[in-house]
């Protein structure tokens, strides 16, 4: 494609690859959000990227390959966006609310790879690292007695999860200003009392 050609003249063949590579993920997000694997079309993923499909193919292997490297893409900038403290969950949950309600994306292609993919989120290279990392600074919080110790901290973490998704995918966008900042408070204010032991007062909502 010309585009392509241009920025290797301009930036070189390695800056003209990864600017190509971006352009296709940002391109297979949109596209794998709206239709999902089965639904999303190469085609249209190479023309909204200004790349060729031989070239998509080359990066990814397979529109499977592209699919879960979209996935893992955006998981990793929820990585680098909302850090993980188990010294302070309920901060961390608000954070990761303000993420999702800004990149509706990510619980689509979630809830599309569960439906169309073998496995779960979790078993993807990138979910896999921060899911050990998370795990790991939750368990030494509660052998330090600064989080609940009644729920493993597997567990612990679904659950954290799922009270931020669900209070956005399944109660749906709030309607206002007002709406969001009590569907945010009501959420940080869920997870204090979800990981307080029961012998400590139950920290303010983050």
């Amino acid at each position: 494609m010309p585009a392509d050609n241009d920025e290797a003249v301009v930036r070189g063949p390695g800056r003209s690859a990864a600017l190509t590579r971006s352009r296709i993920l940002a391109a297979a997000t949109a596209e794998f959000a709206e239709r999902g694997l089965a639904g999303g079309r190469v085609d249209r993923i190479a023309a909204a990227a200004a790349a060729n499909k031989e070239r998509i193919y080359a990066y990814f292997g397979s529109k499977e390959g592209l699919f879960d490297a979209t996935v893992e893409a955006i998981i990793g900038e929820l990585v680098d966006t909302v850090p993980f403290d188990a010294h302070d969950l309920p901060g961390y949950a608000g954070r990761m609310f303000d993420f999702t309600l800004t990149h509706p994306s990510l619980v689509r292609l979630a809830l599309w790879h569960s439906l169309e993919r073998t496995g779960s989120v979790e078993d993807l290279p990138q979910a896999k690292a921060s899911s050990v990392r998370k795990i790991q600074a939750l368990a030494a919080a509660q052998r330090a007695g600064l989080v609940d110790d009644a729920v493993p901290a597997e567990r612990l973490l679904q659950l954290i999860l799922g009270v931020v998704q669900g209070s956005l995918v399944l109660a749906g966008r709030p309607a206002d200003a007002a709406e969001l900042a009590e569907r945010r408070e009501a959420t940080c204010r869920a997870v204090a009392r979800l990981i307080t032991p029961s012998d400590r007062a139950i920290p303010p909502a983050g």
